[in-house]
């Protein structure tokens, strides 16, 4: 069963926690802090692989999660870090987060990690200081990355055949390649797209025979909505159209128009056009089909072919191999160029690391009269993730990193009071310590 849409739950592992612990030997008065760190959460990665096709398996095993990293433990043992979850995927499936697009999976081979484990809690060994002999502050593990992730598949392929169905797409794919799409004389027999290798000189072309459209398909009508995403990452379009065609100029644009519907960058793909089931016909009637044609594609390179009597074939191929090359040529032009191997556009910008130390301070509202703060960042999120609030020795912490950022000051500015509330992320201490 052929599915190119699902949708996932995924689930980073938790970092384990830090432990609190103190050395206890017999002959050692008052041992110190020997808590040992926790170990991270998996990371959930997605694997691109050219043995697969469908997505079939993820409509079937909607939650994807790793492993939890370990707590830490006394005699500084860390924990374990959690395994990472490696998760195959088809090659060209699109992963996105609340509608934006976080991979692009389109090597086999490539790997991408989809969600990021939590990191694991520092122990209190790692506190111990000349001033601090004895620190009982630990952190919790932080969270792993967790979400609905959308997957689409688009396939790729060199060639992707359009035109209305009974056109003569899954017999040309059966003859020039080693697919076997099913074949009737009925229109709609391909509902689902189907691949295949066709070999031609001293190279081979990756076709896609996409389900035939009908006018009105962009908007929702007939099989073909479904799957012109497959049509997207095809280099050139083989454009098959029935040689008995009564208005064959009618048919080119109709199917023109509907791709140029669902995306109007697929009116500017390369295009090849061959003429069906010519076997049967007259050379003067293929000659005034082809030439109806040409009147309203005058660029367009035209064949006229018969897949049963394999004539016209092989011209058609390579043609379309001619057309591909020249499109994978170009690819690889923009993709040095985007690079920057053609002359860099310095581009000033923050830092990871000023992007990541970046905070703001807002005061949010009151609760009778205490006044209540927001304080935002990635750096101080993250310490607060790992904050134990339900400790003193805790909180304290965080508020020493809040005067060491800067952030407290801040605070002070805005107004906050020794009773002022300030929350970061979910949680919620007192500005000072009650």
């Amino acid at each position: 069963m052929f599915v190119d849409t699902a949708k996932v739950f995924v689930q980073a592992g938790r970092g384990g926690d830090g432990a609190v612990s103190f050395r206890h030997e017999i002959y050692v008065d008052k041992g110190g802090p020997d808590g040992g760190d926790g170990g991270k959460g998996g990371d959930v990665i997605f694997v691109a692989t050219e043995n697969l096709n469908t997505l079939i398996d993820y409509r079937y095993k909607p939650e994807l999660k790793a492993e939890v990293g370990q707590s830490g433990a006394k005699r500084d043992r860390h924990g374990k870090s959690g395994a990472p979850l490696y998760i195959k995927v088809p090659m060209g499936t699109v992963v996105r987060r609340e509608g934006e697009i976080i991979a692009d999976l389109t090597d086999n081979g490539q790997e991408i990690i989809i969600a990021r484990g939590g990191d694991g809690g520092f122990g209190n060994a790692h506190f111990k200081s000349s001033v601090r002999q004895a620190p009982r502050v630990a952190e919790n593990g932080e969270p792993g990355e967790t979400f609905e992730a959308e997957l689409e598949l688009k396939l790729l392929a060199d060639v992707g055949l359009v035109g209305f169905p009974n056109a003569g797409k899954s017999t040309f794919l059966s003859v020039v390649t080693n697919a076997t799409p099913e074949i009737a004389d009925y229109a709609f027999t391909t509902l689902t797209p189907n691949l295949g290798v066709a070999d031609i000189d001293d190279g081979s072309l990756l076709i896609a025979d996409i389900p035939g459209l009908i006018e009105g398909a962009s908007e929702g009508k007939g099989l073909g909505d479904a799957f012109l995403r497959h049509v997207e990452r095809t280099a050139v379009l083989l454009h098959l159209i029935d040689g008995y065609t009564d208005d064959i100029a009618t048919a080119y644009t109709t199917i023109r128009d509907e791709l140029g519907s669902y995306n109007p960058v697929l009116l500017e793909r390369p295009e090849v056009v061959a003429l069906t089931k010519t076997e049967g016909l007259d050379q003067d009637i293929i000659d005034m089909q082809i030439a109806a044609v040409q009147a309203i594609a005058p660029k367009a390179e035209i064949f006229a072919i018969s897949a049963p009597a394999h004539t016209g074939l092989k011209e058609t191929l390579r043609a379309l191999r001619s057309r591909v090359q020249a499109v994978r040529a170009q690819q690889a032009e923009d993709e040095i160029a985007e690079k920057g191997e053609d002359g860099d556009i310095p581009v000033i910008s923050l830092t990871t690391e000023q992007i990541a130390k970046a905070w703001t301070v807002a005061e949010l509202e009151a609760r009778g009269e205490i006044k209540v703060f927001k304080v935002a960042g990635h750096k101080i999120e993250k310490f607060a993730r790992r904050t134990r609030f339900d400790t003193h020795e805790g909180q304290n912490r965080l508020r020493d990193i809040m005067k060491k950022m800067g952030i407290a000051h801040a605070l002070r500015r805005a107004g906050a009071q020794g009773d002022s509330i300030i929350r970061i992320g979910f949680d919620e201490l007192t500005f000072i310590e009650q």
